[in-house]
């Protein structure tokens, strides 16, 4: 959802950092939808992303200009997109924007969740997860509050956290889709 995206001053590269940290560094590409990446276009900040991006478009042909070492626009099914930067050496990909996070959940396709809840009703736009065929089951590894102006529940995991060295606080360990 980008509806909040520069409805309130938040310094999202303070917030890209500090969100995930350990998490973040891990990732070796983003895919984002075309609404969030023309929204973060236009807050008229420096490109908050250290990643390649990958922005999941059926009408963007292209990315501006100004975006063309940054980020390009690619196409097809989440599983296919999916292979495509797995091919050219992305294996763990930061997946943002409601719409391509809810195609990525169809597909079963998310193992790890960092969920960021800002004080901001909007009353409108994208939800973040639409319909789902089955319950995904995600359990909660902790949650924090940042900047004094969001809370985050960082680490949602449905399976493979052991790699990770996360414990959790369920003797089950994180429960598989």
């Amino acid at each position: 959802m980008t509806d909040w995206i520069g409805f309130k001053p938040f310094p999202i590269q303070e917030i890209w950092i500090s969100v995930g940290g350990d998490f973040i560094q891990r990732m070796d590409a983003i895919v984002m939808g075309r609404k969030t990446f023309q929204k973060v276009c236009g807050l008229g900040c420096p490109w908050p992303y250290p990643l390649p991006v990958f922005v999941l478009s059926s009408t963007l042909e292209s990315v501006p200009r100004e975006y063309d070492l940054k980020a390009e626009v690619i196409r097809g099914s989440v599983s296919k997109v999916l292979s495509v930067i797995h091919e050219r050496g992305h294996k763990e990909i930061y997946i943002d924007g409601g719409t391509v996070i809810q195609s990525f959940l169809r597909a079963d396709l998310i193992d790890e969740m960092i969920v960021t809840v800002l004080p901001i009703l909007l009353g409108v736009g994208s939800p973040l997860f639409g319909a789902l065929a089955d319950p995904i089951d995600f359990d909660l590894i902790k949650s924090d509050v940042l900047l004094d102006a969001m809370w985050i529940a960082p680490i949602f995991c449905t399976r493979g956290y052991e790699r990770f060295g996360w414990e959790t606080s369920n003797s089950s360990g994180c429960s598989l889709c």
